[in-house]
């Protein structure tokens, strides 16, 4: 005979606002950590952006420029990130290959890829200017 399990909800307990943001804070940090130490492309993309602030710095660039490098730098990461929940997610579905999971896996690196070239034409439009002047 199948035992049937009884799951007993507690409506009177709930987790305060705050403690549950510092709580859902705390896991995407863990994800963010995960994420550099399992992806040699994420850490690259990290060290981009890190030359990126510092050449911004050494070249003053504009407000409208700041705002440009930090928003395809963080796109750039955070797509990377993506790339990784879903690297992952593949992995424990079909642990064995599987040619839909290989799409998917290549679709996400694609957009990566796309955000890549995009920072690439970014940078030069921003930078070659002020460095061949």
């Amino acid at each position: 005979m199948d035992r049937i399990r009884v799951k007993i909800i507690d409506m009177g307990h709930r987790d305060s606002f705050f403690k549950h943001q510092i709580v859902s804070f705390s896991y995407a940090i863990e994800g963010i950590i995960y994420s550099f130490k399992k992806g040699t492309h994420f850490k690259i993309q990290t060290l981009a952006a890190v030359a990126a602030v510092i050449a911004a710095v050494i070249y003053k660039i504009s407000y409208i420029e700041w705002l440009t490098i930090i928003l395809i730098s963080s796109a750039i990461l955070a797509a990377e990130a993506i790339n990784t929940g879903i690297e992952e997610t593949g992995d424990v579905l079909h642990p064995e290959h599987h040619p839909r999971v290989k799409l998917a896996k290549h679709c996400a690196a694609g957009g990566v890829l796309i955000l890549s070239i995009a920072a690439v034409i970014i940078g030069a439009i921003i930078f070659l200017p002020k460095i061949f002047v």
